[in-house]
């Protein structure tokens, strides 16, 4: 049976008003009449009807997630983690998967479920600012990652220039020198890959030490597989690493196979960081020292910042509409640089 507002009232003895005021959190509520209503709520077992209450503020109750790649475990945890800060706000997650294309990533931007969704929360990989330029959908568009478009878009991320030079400072502390860097690519120059090479070279310079082309391994994506062919490749090269910061921690993983099927210890000959900091990366052979993103965070910006456009709530003073909102970062440190304690 449907329990109503009305059933509530009756058995609260109250207004059907003052239940909406007490089940939509109405700060004028005494605590009195708030209790009073609430017992009557858990008797009768009241459910909200959440698609009436948004369809009433012309609303759909969904916010999409775009991201690159849906079978990738940064992608599937952060994905868990939105879910769970929009359904604390009363909103659905619709996910979607662009696979990094620029066809997919425009029509996903340009409001091609319009009258399904609330607003979108992009992570992009080849989408260009032209592309945002010229958007007409009025759903709130919050982006994820790195690149910067100069748009009046919100934009969460974490400093990956910094992540990166704190991973090479820990292998740099551990006496390494002759550190790798896997997962560059050479076809852009403002996605995550770009900046953590850069970390990269800017904390070995700082070092004193040389950053030479040799150690650097570029990739086609971003799995275990091309880890393990970017390795295969530095170690065929005679580069001779004592180290290696990997892109992501799939990556790190494929090369740390590699280093074993060579004769390699991890970390005795070999030491190993990761990005990302995803759950296989701590039930290997080896466990991964990684750089953590503070995903919760991520996701809770997005989410709020979704909401907060909604409701025209947005701190945009002085920005020309758009926020840069940063989420924080740790380094894990685990077996593949510290071996085991």
């Amino acid at each position: 049976m449907t329990v109503s507002l009305k059933d509530v009232a009756e058995r609260a003895g109250v207004s059907i008003k003052t239940v909406s005021n007490v089940v939509n959190n109405y700060r004028h509520v005494t605590p009195a009449m708030r209790t009073r209503v609430q017992q009557a709520i858990d008797e009768l077992g009241y459910r909200p009807n959440l698609t009436a209450r948004h369809l009433r503020k012309g609303r759909t109750g969904i916010i999409a997630l775009a991201v690159p790649e849906l079978g990738n475990p940064y992608f599937a945890e952060l994905a868990g983690a939105v879910i769970d800060v929009a359904a604390e706000h009363e909103y659905t997650v619709l996910l979607d998967h662009t696979g990094g294309r620029r066809e997919r990533e425009i029509l996903v931007s340009q409001g091609f479920r319009a009258r399904v969704i609330d607003g979108l929360i992009l992570s992009p990989i080849e989408l260009e600012t032209e592309d945002l330029r010229g958007r007409d959908h009025d759903a709130p568009l919050v982006l994820l990652g790195e690149r910067e478009y100069d748009l009046p878009y919100d934009h969460i991320a974490i400093d990956n220039v910094a992540a990166a030079r704190a991973a090479v400072r820990h292998l740099l502390d551990l006496g390494r020198s002759r550190i790798a860097f896997l997962g560059a690519r050479t076809d852009r120059v403002n996605e995550p890959s770009h900046l953590r090479l850069r970390g990269w070279r800017a904390e070995l310079t700082a070092a004193g030490l040389a950053a030479p082309d040799s150690l650097v391994a570029p990739t086609g994506g971003w799995d275990h597989a091309d880890g393990a062919a970017a390795m295969s490749r530095l170690l065929d090269s005679g580069a001779a690493p004592d180290a290696v910061f990997a892109y992501n921690d799939l990556i790190a993983i494929g090369a740390m196979r590699v280093l074993s099927e060579r004769g390699l210890r991890v970390p005795e000959d070999v030491a190993v960081v990761g990005f990302d900091d995803i759950t296989e990366g701590r039930y290997g052979s080896v466990t991964l020292t990684t750089i953590s993103p503070d995903k919760q965070t991520i996701a809770r910006l997005a989410v709020q910042s979704v909401v907060e456009r909604l409701l025209g709530t947005a701190e945009t003073a002085g920005t020309g509409g758009a926020r840069e909102l940063r989420a924080d970062f740790r380094l894990v440190e685990r077996e593949s640089t510290i071996g085991r304690c």
